[in-house]
């Protein structure tokens, strides 16, 4: 089975979806997984902010989203996520499948491993290598411009960066920027799920080019305006995604 996090418009990507209820030692998850069929592959669904949008990115119940999709079979994410851009020749409805993440997070709780054993993750390559791949060419496969890798800082959120912030990042070399991948990476490495992301460029952050401040309604807007694209190339690519062999 595969995991599909994303927003709340995914219900309708689904045939004959089924409620599928977890209890997880972490509390409930952002909302009750869906599971259905999509492109003849079973699928689990979470939307990461709740149905109804409800979770900040600081707040996201990740472990509790992680565990559900674990005790439903999962062995295999794929994410989908809105992000910013950090460089010009990444622009506003663009995608990306990133291959690197900086944590710029604090406070959330971001580990399964809370003792007393002492657990160390390796987390040298966060996204699946062989996934990443599969998941290029069905984006590709719609058309659409898809940057093959990318590092992605995840910032804690809810607000967006100041100009030093933005212009710091981008001198680093980084090339997105997001709030929710992490520690939804990290916690599904320790689940050892399979992670791969799907990453919607909806804006440049502040100070890239000649952009202005962005706006939590601009997001939502270019998201919108994205997500046809992007439900086309997760059918392309979920049969790939189920059938290959994990290393």
């Amino acid at each position: 089975m595969i995991g599909v996090l994303g927003g709340s418009g995914f219900y309708e990507f689904f045939d004959a979806p089924e409620s599928r209820p977890v209890a997880t030692p972490y509390g409930a998850p952002a909302e009750t997984a869906v599971v259905g069929e999509v492109a003849g592959v079973e699928v689990a669904f979470i939307p990461r902010h709740g149905a109804d949008h409800r979770f900040p990115p600081h707040l996201v119940p990740y472990r509790a989203t992680i565990w559900a999709l674990k005790e439903l079979g999962v062995d295999r994410i794929v994410s989908a996520t809105a992000v910013g851009s950090l460089r010009v020749d990444i622009a506003p409805g663009d995608f990306a499948i990133p291959d690197q993440i900086v944590d710029r997070t604090w406070g959330r709780p971001s580990t399964f491993h809370e003792g007393p054993e002492v657990h160390h993750l390796s987390f040298a390559d966060p996204f699946h290598t062989d996934l990443r791949k599969v998941a290029l060419v069905g984006m590709r496969s719609t058309g659409a411009t898809t940057h093959d890798g990318g590092t992605v800082v995840v910032v804690q959120g809810p607000r967006f960066s100041t100009r030093a912030e933005s212009a710091s990042f981008a001198a680093a070399g980084w090339e997105l920027i997001n709030m929710t991948q992490m520690p939804e990476a990290a916690l599904a490495a320790e689940a050892g799920i399979a992670y791969v992301n799907v990453s919607v460029v909806t804006d440049y952050d502040v100070g890239i080019g000649d952009a202005p401040p962005v706006t939590h309604e601009e997001v939502l807007r270019r998201f919108a305006e994205s997500v046809g694209t992007l439900k086309a190339g997760l059918r392309a690519m979920l049969p790939g995604l189920a059938t290959h062999t994990l290393g």
